[in-house]
């Protein structure tokens, strides 16, 4: 951006502030119609690469049809693909920094596309796990690259309206898969369904070869010297030494893996096993998850945009109401919980994605632009260390007690239990450094010219 390092580390700064004016503050992009449209093929790029990352979740009891395994291996799949994607993040997040956010993506759009069509044409279960491996890959380069752009096109006061508006895009992708995928699925068989969704990867790779731009003209960043491993374990390191970093990775773990766990996997084979619920039902369920996450990811990014001391509010409300539902819902005294309460189970479920994009408020605003890809790489392992964690304990508990689901979902509550603990001994520390960048960056912007 122009004016450098200095100014734009102001600006992550002071995002979200109650002072930024109705313009983009000097120095800082303008926003605008052309903003939107780049952003938005970025965003497109996200939501086919949720619909192909969650299309497994509607697919699980047919996956262990056709390949014949049982639950410990058919959460492999998930895992595996958590496992590649969270991996991926702090090594995205340098390249993202260091190749910008197109040449990323569009690495990103190959792997996953032959990946969703390596899994459609899979004959055997070793050659899925490669293809769900590969799509892992190319879904990882995605969602860090999408916050990177915004960052580029949008001032700094929108960052928590825009990533929660990105994070409603990929639940949208989820719904499709919900919805769109699992009648596609049922009606043309494995190969169709997931093949021809694959022609998805290929037109949002046309769009951003032909469209989409790193930043808006007059608004390039400054270049990044590359040094090595050196430069690699300094960027690392220092995104690390912020409090707020930490803070972000320990709210994205918390609260993203409950819904994670219930709509990548296992929520279509609880409701239909455990609740006694036809797939219909069940699908519908998960449709009102999706739907939920839209509702509030709007509701959040509007409140934290408004007032950024309601982040942590939210983050321990969403995180208490998420573990009082699925407590009711496992301890209920009948042997299956009622509709109602399912309901209200993934209504609340539904807060889980919008809560987890709050750990970005947290990371941004103590990182300057050079350290943004790498800090919300660390960040957004998180949530996905937490739900490959689960995904596995839940499987291998199903498997252990003859499919005793209340017992496989309590592994949600200890994981819950480290998250909160780590949230209280972080959010002071965060907080004290996050008011004293923003002192530094108004006393900086007096004495930058613009």
């Amino acid at each position: 951006m122009t004016g450098g390092s200095t100014r734009g580390g102001g600006s992550a700064a002071g995002e979200g502030s109650a002072a930024a004016g109705a313009g983009a503050p000097p120095g800082e992009p303008p926003g605008g119609r052309r903003a939107l449209v780049v952003w938005g093929i970025g965003v497109s790029v996200y939501f086919v690469a949720v619909i192909f990352r969650t299309s497994l979740g509607v697919a699980g009891l047919d996956a262990a049809d056709r390949f014949g395994v049982n639950a410990s291996a058919l959460s492999t799949f998930s895992i595996l693909q958590l496992l590649v994607y969270a991996g991926m993040q702090i090594p995205v997040g340098l390249l993202v920094d260091r190749l910008g956010t197109k040449k990323v993506l569009g690495i990103g759009i190959v792997l996953f596309t032959v990946g969703q069509l390596g899994f459609a044409l899979s004959p055997s279960y070793g050659m899925a796990l490669a293809s769900r491996a590969l799509l892992g890959c190319g879904d990882a380069m995605t969602f860090i690259s999408v916050l990177r752009l915004g960052g580029r096109w949008f001032p700094a006061r929108r960052g928590p309206l825009v990533g929660q508006l990105a994070g409603l895009a990929g639940m949208a992708g989820n719904l499709v898969s919900t919805l769109v995928l699992a009648r596609l699925l049922h009606g043309m068989g494995w190969t169709a369904a997931f093949g021809g969704s694959a022609l998805a990867g290929v037109v949002v790779f046309v769009l951003l070869l032909l469209f989409l731009k790193d930043h808006p003209e007059g608004h390039e960043p400054d270049p990044v010297p590359h040094r090595g491993a050196a430069y690699v374990r300094g960027q690392i390191a220092a995104s690390w030494r912020e409090p707020g970093t930490r803070l972000g990775m320990w709210v994205h773990f918390t609260t993203q893996f409950p819904a994670m766990v219930f709509l990548l996997l296992w929520g279509m084979p609880f409701l239909v096993e455990a609740q006694g619920l036809s797939r219909t039902e069940a699908g519908e369920l998960l449709t009102l998850v999706v739907l939920s996450n839209m509702v509030f990811g709007l509701v959040y990014g509007q409140l934290i945009a408004r007032r950024h001391g309601a982040r942590m509010p939210l983050v321990l409300g969403t995180v208490g109401a998420t573990a009082l539902l699925w407590a009711a819902t496992l301890a209920h005294p009948a042997e299956t919980a009622p509709m109602w309460l399912l309901v209200v189970l993934c209504t609340v479920l539904g807060a889980c994605g919008p809560a987890s994009m709050i750990g970005f408020d947290f990371s941004r605003p103590v990182n300057p632009p050079e350290r943004q890809g790498t800090a919300s790489g660390i960040t957004n392992m998180g949530g996905f260390i937490a739900s490959m964690t689960t995904l596995f304990a839940v499987g291998v508990l199903l498997d252990a007690t003859g499919g005793n689901y209340g017992v496989a979902f309590a592994a949600v509550f200890v994981l819950q239990a480290l998250g909160l603990a780590q949230i209280l001994r972080l959010r002071g520390r965060a907080a004290r450094r996050e008011r004293e960048r923003l002192v530094a960056a108004r006393v900086e912007s007096v004495h930058v010219p613009v």
